[in-house]
């Protein structure tokens, strides 16, 4: 057994408004300059809908993830070396401009410099971010939000077309018959990433302290091919720069203890961050399994119980330290995936075992059971009324359980219970002990669950253990060095610095560059004995 840390996040469905801040904030940190205007590493997608970019769902189309060849062996949808040798000047799997939307800006100008005495109103012109030409709004990052399109396109859902044919045909776009939740989407720092893999530069690695996928902008030589192999089409190519980008996962923001930012911002207060521990050596045996929908039971076990001392005493032993397995033990991520089993990955089908996992969305199942004329108290008229509710259970089947609709009903279940399990308790105090008995937990599991998606404090939904102590005199010494804030340099996210001051500041690092085992935060050894910051995003260019 060879035990890893991964920070990981759960998102919980039922309480996303789908508001976009975390959208928003998310660009303004990371993607606000130029070539990267229709980058967006965190989205928030409505479903039904096509997606962001159009059905990227599909992997017919785009062959991304991982797939079982003849004899059972793990491979790549979008093919083997030689595969991607031979077309790696014109690779056919990539998204177009289209397929994403084409960004616009527009005429402002001609709001405050338009003449006197016009008989027609002036008109702010849209004109392609790229091009600089007139252009149309035709597309964006969420067109379908709140079902604004989905009469046009929603039914082309590439999870409707793989439901059952009778499934398919309780999804309907007509007022007061159809359903909708927001879905939002980061990248997803797979413990088995098809874009690490299929990269020919060796530019993408996973950090082996934390398991967050990072793209080394000195390495990356704009082949695109982790574009094609990315399941979930997180990964984006900057225009201006020829270099491929994707979500950071913050770790700056990490490894001082804080939530990413769109963790920090979100609204709804529907996302956790923790750290969970798995089984390096598991992790191509659980990808690797026959069937698709024994995906999810295996991606589980590859998890180790952090109350386990022997696990405990593994994680001291690799190196890490009493924070860590403390704050491991705290995750409210395991509690969910792997206590309470009630959060599922986002297409285990893809077989790159995502890391960020989602409580799905419970349709308002009590009234749903009085609508049905069922007792809304009893257990059996409860779990009844799963299978009946707005949204198929088969439609969050395809999404979160490789097509294994039992497996996305238990969840319902359980989210079920506990809602009529608490309402029973507030109103007159009782217990229905029929409910508990039904999903196999106890009132304080129950309890407990409830407490952590409803009314969590934040330090209870984020529980992010700080880089390692014995780097941060190094840091500290290295931001004393500099002169200032460690981060400006030119087309940094800093304000300010110079150049020979940021040429020599910052060292790009990669798996390929000598990186300690078990070492955390900002500073890697590199070949040449020095050491120097990770900062993957950043690049010269425009700030």
């Amino acid at each position: 057994m060879r035990i890893r840390a991964q920070v990981a996040m759960v998102m919980n469905l039922d309480k996303c408004i789908g508001c976009h801040t975390c959208s928003v904030t998310c660009k303004q940190t990371w993607t606000n300059r130029e070539g990267t205007e229709y980058v967006w590493f965190n989205n928030v997608e409505t479903k039904p809908g096509i997606g962001y970019p159009k059905h990227y769902e599909d992997q017919d189309r785009w062959h991304g993830g991982w797939q079982l060849d003849g004899k059972g062996r793990l491979t790549l949808r979008s093919g083997g070396r030689v595969k991607r040798l031979a077309r790696i000047f014109a690779n056919p799997d990539l998204p177009s401009i289209d397929d994403y939307y084409e960004p616009v800006t527009f005429d402002k100008d001609i709001l405050v410099s338009a003449p006197g005495g016009l008989t027609d109103t002036p008109v702010k012109r849209p004109y392609s971010a790229l091009t600089g030409e007139p252009a149309a709004v035709e597309w964006g990052a969420n067109w379908e939000d709140g079902l604004g399109g989905a009469h046009e396109r929603a039914g082309r859902d590439p999870n409707i077309a793989r439901m059952p044919a009778e499934a398919a045909a309780k999804v309907r776009f007509e007022f007061e018959k159809t359903f909708m939740f927001h879905l939002p989407r980061i990248c997803e720092h797979c413990l088995n990433p098809a874009c690490v893999s299929a990269c020919p530069s060796g530019a993408m690695y996973k950090r082996e302290e934390d398991g967050i996928v990072l793209v080394d902008q000195n390495k990356c030589r704009g082949w695109r091919m982790c574009v094609s192999a990315c399941p979930y089409k997180k990964v984006y190519v900057n225009h201006a720069t020829g270099k491929a980008e994707k979500c950071t996962l913050c770790f700056p923001r990490i490894e001082a203890g804080q939530p990413t930012i769109c963790s920090e911002t979100c609204v709804g207060r529907l996302r956790y961050l923790g750290i969970v521990f798995y089984d390096e050596d598991a992790v191509l045996a659980a990808a690797s399994v026959k069937e698709e929908r024994d995906l999810l039971d295996a991606q589980r076990d590859v998890f180790l119980d952090p109350h386990d001392p022997a696990v405990q005493q593994a994680a001291r032993d690799a190196g890490m330290p009493e924070e860590w397995v403390e704050a491991a033990r705290l995750s409210p991520v395991w509690r969910l995936i792997g206590e309470y089993r009630i959060a599922l990955p986002l297409h285990p089908e893809y077989r790159t075992l995502p890391m960020v996992w989602y409580v799905p969305p419970l349709s308002p199942v009590l009234d749903a059971a009085g609508a049905a004329g069922r007792d809304d108290t009893d257990a059996d008229d409860v779990f009844h009324t799963i299978r009946d509710l707005r949204i198929p259970v088969e439609y969050l089947a395809e999404l979160f359980t490789a097509g294994d609709a039992d497996a996305a009903a238990g969840v319902l279940m359980k989210l079920a219970a506990m809602r009529s399990y608490m309402r029973a308790r507030t109103l007159d105090g009782t217990v229905a002990q029929g409910l508990l008995d039904g999903i196999g937990m106890t009132a304080e599991q129950v309890e407990s669950m409830y407490r952590l998606l409803a009314i969590a404090k934040y330090d209870e939904r984020y529980v992010i253990p700080a880089a390692y102590g014995k780097d941060a005199a190094a840091l500290e010494a290295q931001a004393a060095s500099a002169g200032g804030c460690s981060l400006d340099c030119e087309g940094g996210p800093g304000m300010g610095g110079s150049e020979p001051a940021a040429a020599e500041r910052f060292h790009l690092v990669s798996g390929g560059d000598d990186v300690h085992a078990g070492r955390r935060g900002l500073t890697s050894r590199r070949s040449d004995g020095r050491t120097g910051l990770s900062v993957d995003p950043v690049r010269r260019g425009r700030s």
